[in-house]
């Protein structure tokens, strides 16, 4: 896979699935003139157009794939890649490359937007405003000052610990490989890095010194489930949970009873499990939570799809030419 030669594109079946505009499909077909494109919109990619691709960039369903030995390389247009990773859905010699470095502005934007919404008490007085009630809630706090741990300190955590660090905030990063955060804006926004390769061993530690513990993890066995009631109950009374990684992460009714006893100050969530978040779930009715369905990323934020597509671009130049991709997940 690592091959330098040209590929003979007119052997390539390219099925791409972006929310494309204007003259952007021709600027695809124009890195592999010689290739066969179908272009499909977000969500109408069928079995057979799957089936026939050699190279999808965009969504599809993992199902539709099925190991197919046709398929040699697939550019997600999402960050995360868990469904892919699944034995027995891509075949080994398939390349997969995801769109981390994508959503970073729209996902920090959002997860600071809330988190100050909870820590100036902006959901209360907008529940006070839909029933005319003029009620001051009383004292808020700021981030200035405030410690920040983010848990999963990729693009993503870089986004939002650069924000917060504008306020005045102190950052403290954690992920598993420090030494990819030696650069001069990781160096900026965070005071600190801690590489961990066992967080449920090595967060305990970290969270009863922070005012804000934002999570930005992927779902894998490690991390499904690490927010459980000792996680909580490790965290600083009057804290404050971000979760924007992936929803199985957290034990929802451990967050709900640390956010009822008041343990916890409050709660942003992007991401539940399952989504959608069912009608019954107590979290809808948590007072200091703010839930959103899973729409911090997305395509709401136009910069997010330049970024994809740009990202999808790059790559299919360098599949063209038989070089290293960028955002390359094993499986």
């Amino acid at each position: 896979m690592g091959s330098q030669e040209t590929r003979p594109a007119t052997a390539e079946k390219v099925l791409v699935t972006l929310p494309l505009e204007g003259d952007e499909p021709q600027q695809f077909q124009a890195v592999m003139p010689e290739a066969t494109f179908a272009f499909r919109a977000p969500g109408h990619a069928t079995r057979t157009d799957v089936a026939e691709a050699t190279v999808i960039i965009g969504a599809v369903p993992a199902g539709y794939i099925k190991a197919s030995p046709r398929l040699r390389w697939i550019q997600l247009a999402t960050a995360g890649a868990d469904r892919f990773v699944t034995p027995g859905i891509l075949a080994p010699n398939t390349q997969l490359t995801c769109s981390a470095g994508a959503y970073g502005q729209a996902v920090s934007e959002h997860c600071l937007a809330s988190l100050l919404a909870l820590m100036k008490k902006l959901h209360l007085y907008r529940d006070h405003q839909r029933d005319c009630s003029w009620q001051d809630e009383g004292p808020v706090v700021t981030l200035r000052g405030a410690r920040v741990l983010v848990v999963g300190a990729g693009d993503l955590g870089l986004h939002f610990a650069q924000l917060c660090h504008a306020l005045g905030a102190s950052c403290v990063g954690v992920r598993r490989n420090a030494a990819a955060s030696d650069s001069p804006a990781y160096r900026e926004a965070f005071s600190s890095m801690h590489a961990t390769r066992d967080l449920r061993a090595d967060l305990p530690a970290l969270l009863p010194a922070a005012d804000v513990v934002a999570c930005f993890l992927p779902s894998t066995p490690q991390t499904r489930n690490l927010a459980d009631a000792s996680f909580f109950q490790a965290m600083r009374p009057g804290s404050y949970f971000v979760n924007a990684g992936r929803g199985d992460l957290v034990d929802q009714d451990a967050l709900c009873d640390a956010l009822e006893s008041g343990h916890l100050a409050g709660a942003t969530i992007d991401v539940t499990s399952p989504e959608p978040l069912p009608a019954d779930s107590r979290l809808w009715i948590q007072k200091n939570a703010l839930v959103t369905p899973h729409v911090a990323g997305f395509w709401h934020l136009p910069v997010t799809r330049e970024n994809v597509r740009d990202l999808a671009l790059e790559n299919l130049r360098r599949y063209a030419r038989g070089e290293e991709l960028r955002n390359v997940v094993e499986h």
